[in-house]
């Protein structure tokens, strides 16, 4: 159901409002959402040779499993600032359609400002993990044995990266906002 807030969300997510963090931003999720694809579709062809070589070849899989976890984990935190900026994540808009359009601007404010604190907090302990696994050298426990660094760097990054996306999103709201005061 499309309400008159949605379209004018969608429309505005669609070219970012023009300050050269929009632009860079906009610009590294561009590259980030075809790593992040191409990353999907490894997984897949990894899951894949993985049940192939069990079933017909009876040869075990030790990586493959961790494998398609690490890319399948990657891409969805390096691709949720993108997925941000689309205002694409899933949301519960029972509401939307109930509330005049000023007071659904105050809530969108409000959300994205709770959405932030999480989300940057969030980075901050990834940021404290992933240094713990370098310093430590932190391994997974499986045979395969990767070092965490990996994974906690994905994660990292794409929470830091959301951070900073809805950051930008509740500046342009307040402008957004103050205006039409």
């Amino acid at each position: 159901m499309a309400h008159g807030l949605d379209e004018v969300e969608t429309e505005q997510a669609a070219a970012p409002p023009g300050g050269a963090a929009d632009r860079i931003l906009a610009l590294v999720n561009n590259v980030v959402v075809k790593a992040s694809s191409a990353a999907l579709v490894a997984a897949g062809f990894v899951l894949t040779y993985s049940v192939i070589v069990r079933y017909f070849l009876k040869i075990s899989t030790d990586w493959q499993d961790e494998m398609s976890v690490f890319l399948i984990v990657g891409a969805v935190f390096m691709s949720s600032a993108a997925v941000q900026a689309l205002r694409g994540h899933v949301a519960i808009e029972t509401i939307v359609g109930l509330l005049p359009a000023r007071v659904n601007r105050a809530r969108q404010i409000l959300v994205d400002a709770a959405s932030l604190a999480f989300c940057a907090f969030f980075a901050w302990k990834s940021w404290t993990l992933l240094h713990e696994a370098w310093v430590e050298d932190y391994h997974s426990g499986s045979t395969w044995g990767p070092p965490l660094w990996i994974p906690y760097s994905l994660m990292t990054i794409g929470m830091a990266l959301l951070s900073i996306q809805i950051l930008l999103q509740v500046m342009h709201e307040l402008r957004r906002w103050s205006r039409a005061r």
